[in-house]
Formats: structure tokens, sequence, C-alpha cells
């Protein structure tokens, strides 16, 4: 196969926030797959083999294995899904020993529109899971079709975490949300290596309260739809869904002993709701991030970017909004430790879900059936058809490139970018099998790392 010339990209303009001065590196989208219907979790599987598993709303899970969309779903439950609107598979998270246990879990709503939270196990076919093997571990019951959550993450402590809305209709009429004997409205973290079908972890912050459920970890939530861990840290970032007027990021440091209030109904966002003043005794938790329905309608909660792909973004908090497709970016003050956005993208996507790959590079979804990778001021990449490697800054930079395959075959080089272009890196003939383009962006007076990338790709 020899390697298409690469195509001249175009950099996206990124809308910066005018209130927001201190951080102001654009982020572009490359689209990875397309063809999808509509996707609403991305997600790797820790396993080493760099596919992503990216979850349909109607209840397929489908796999992207680095080259190509794999036709045959990896799991199929649309027969069991109640899907539309809010509803659907809407969860999935894959066991921190899944390489060797071949554990997986779902958190979909079933036909009679209630929350289950079910435990499958990979077939003998890597790329298939076995349909017959669920193992029920979790039910709850939902009153009204809306504000199911959705969320399921392994934490840095091993422990299945799980969020859940607060039942749905509009203000949270049961007042669910702040309610110990109800899980809506709540974060949730159980144990699923120790009893049947799961254990409540003892240091829970309330299992010597008999007035609240031991599973809850977090409670004051309206709808989480989206929550993750810093995978360098451990510390804990929850988007909630807001009412009519704002939108939220809570920040939960990993030394936390859990049992923190967020709000909700009492307070949306830093703003009372109901009560409409004097809602906060002092016992609330107040969000570290929040916009007005000025900028958005609903939030889709990313991640903390640490990859290697986009430097200047290290450290950054990614999420976006559904309704208005912008993209910001959440720094901490490291000195105060306030956190301020700064609107990194204005784009026209149905931001669905931010997922996150082995090497902690980020993708946004589109729940009109695309998924992008983020990336910052340079871009490598290859596939069966091409190969593309971009300078966005507005600085020369030196790109040493590396395609690396089996049976130790190696093809090197190295160009110099000028500002804002893309090269061609001539003509490279490869025999089938399965590669890996490494990509180190180096200052060419220093010889600085400024960004490295790797993509992984097969030739058929």
């Amino acid at each position: 196969m020899t390697l298409a010339n690469a195509q001249l990209l175009v950099l996206a303009v990124a809308h910066l926030a005018a209130s927001s001065p201190a951080f102001a590196a654009p982020v572009n989208l490359r689209p990875v797959v397309e063809g999808l219907d509509r996707p609403v979790v991305v997600a790797h599987a820790g396993d080493g083999s760099g596919r992503l598993f990216i979850v349909q709303q109607g209840g397929e899970i489908r796999i992207f294995d680095g080259a190509q969309l794999l036709p045959v779903p990896f799991l199929d439950l649309s027969s069991s899904v109640s899907s539309g609107s809010e509803q659907g598979l809407l969860g999935l998270a894959f066991h921190p020993s899944y390489e060797t246990n071949g554990f997986l879990y779902v958190n979909l709503t079933d036909l009679a529109g209630d929350t289950q939270i079910l435990r499958f196990t990979v077939s003998a076919d890597a790329n298939v899971a076995d349909p017959g093997s669920a193992v029920p571990l979790l039910s709850v019951d939902q009153p009204f079709a809306n504000h199911n959550g959705g969320q399921l993450a392994f934490g840095p402590d091993g422990k299945l975490w799980i969020g859940l809305g607060d039942g749905g209709s509009a203000g949270d009429p049961g007042n669910r949300a702040q309610s110990g004997t109800t899980l809506l409205g709540k974060i949730l973290r159980i144990d699923v290596d120790q009893g049947l079908p799961y254990a409540i972890p003892q240091d829970n912050p309330f299992v010597s309260d008999p007035a609240v459920r031991d599973e809850i970890w977090a409670l004051g939530l309206r709808n989480p739809w989206r929550f993750s861990f810093d995978r360098l840290t451990g510390d804990l970032f929850i988007a909630d869904v807001g009412q009519n007027a704002w939108e939220e990021v809570s920040f939960e440091p990993a030394t936390s002993g859990g049992g923190r209030n967020y709000g909700w109904r009492r307070m949306e966002g830093a703003h009372c709701f109901n009560p409409a003043s004097n809602c906060n005794d002092g016992s609330l938790v107040l969000p570290v991030l929040e916009y007005s329905h000025a900028l958005g309608c609903s939030i889709t909660g990313g991640y903390r970017y640490r990859g290697t792909g986009m430097p200047e973004h290290f450290g950054t908090y990614f999420f976006g909004d559904f309704c208005s497709g912008r993209i910001w970016g959440g720094i901490e003050n490291a000195e105060t430790g306030a956190w301020a956005p700064t609107e990194l993208l204005d784009s026209d996507l149905l931001i669905s879900t931010f997922g996150e790959d082995e090497q902690g590079e980020l993708y946004v979804a589109d729940l009109e059936g695309t998924v992008y990778r983020l990336h910052g001021e340079t871009f490598c990449s290859a596939g069966a058809e091409s190969l593309e490697i971009a300078n966005f800054s507005k600085r020369s930079v030196a790109v040493e490139i590396e395609i690396r395959g089996e049976a130790a075959r190696v093809t090197r080089g190295s160009i110099v970018l000028t500002a804002n272009s893309s090269v061609d890196p001539g003509p490279v003939n490869l025999f089938p099998g399965d590669y890996a383009l490494s990509c180190r962006f180096v200052d060419p007076a220093t010889g600085a790392l400024r960004s490295e990338g790797l993509t992984r790709f097969k030739v058929e």
C-alpha cells in the first residue's frame, strides 16, 4: 500500500469567551468514526488493544479498532432497551481487570423505563460480548422518562460509581435528590468484587446512618449525565444538567470521604431554586464552574486532559453543551484553587459525550452520528489510505516520524513544518499488517519536545 498525499488541513477558528482571557489555546476536531446511530458513550477497555467502544443509545455497542468500525456489534441489547428522548443504553464501564476477567458493565433503561445495571462477560471472540452472560446488579424504578443519569465509571479505588438523576419531570417534584431513602439524584459507590450482586464499601459515608441508603456517596444532583475521574490525581468532576437557568460542574478531591450535598433542588448551580431565597444553610457544596442558559441548555461533562498530544491543555477540564455545541476548558488557579472557564470551540455538534482513550487523548461525540478526536496545535494521524501531519501553531516545528510494524519493520523520517501548514511526507510502501505511527513535534532550534502522538492503524 502507498500512503496517499496528506491533504491540506484548515484550522477551525475557535470563538473565545471575552470574559476568560487567561487561556485561549484553540482546539480542533478530526472525525474518527462516522455513520453511527446516536452515539452516547466513547470508552476503552484498558486492555492495551487501543480499541474504542462506542455505545449507541438504541442498544448496540460498536467497536472502532483504529482502522474501521467493525460490522458486528460488540453487544446488542436493542430488544431489551427503551430508547428515545433521554432513555436507552446510557453507560458502559470495563472492569479494571477486564483483560483477565472479561467483565463489562452497562447502565440502561429497560422496556418499563426503569434503570438496570448489568454485568456481561466477553466471549471467546475478543470483539464480541456474550449476550447470555447478563448478571443483574441493581434495579431502580424511574417515576418519569427523563433524568435517568447514565454514567458508569470505575474509580481509582476499584469501586463502581453510578450516576442517577432525580427521577424526572421538572423541578424534582418528589424532592428525591435531597432524600436519603431513594437512590435517585445521587452518585452511588458499590463494590462489585465482593458479595452478590455487590457489597457496600465500608468507607461509604452513610453506612452508619439508617436514614440514608448505604450505596449513596453524594446527593443533591439533578441529572449527572457525565462524571469522570482525573486519571492522574483521582479527583472527581461531576457535570450536572440544570433546570431552566444554570449548568454546573462540581469538583470533589480524591481525598474526600464523600457525603457531600451538591444542592439540588434547593439550588440550581450557585443560585437558589426551591426555596427562592435563604436556600443554603452552609451544608451545600457549590459548583466550581457554571454557565447560564444564554450559552447553552444541557451540560455534557468531559475529562481533565492528561494525554501528550495537546501539551498546551495538560490539566484542562474539558466540557461542552449539547444544545449550543460549545466546548470549554476549565482551568484551576494553582494559587487560589479557583476555576475559570474558557470557550475553546463553538461547534455545530449535538455534544452527547466525551471519551478518553488508553493514552489519555480525548474524543467528543455528535449525537447525529460522528465521533471526533480533539487535538490542539499539532496533528498526526495515519489510516489505511492516508497520512496527515499538520502544524496549526504560529511557529515552525520539527516533526520526527516513525512508522513501526510487525517483525520490527521500521520506517523513519523527519521534516520541518512552517506555521499553520501541513506536509506530504512522500510515498511509503507498507505490507499488510498492524502498524503504529509515532510523531514527535519538537522545537527546531532547541530540540525541546512540544507534543507527541501515537496512532495505530491496519493495512489489509
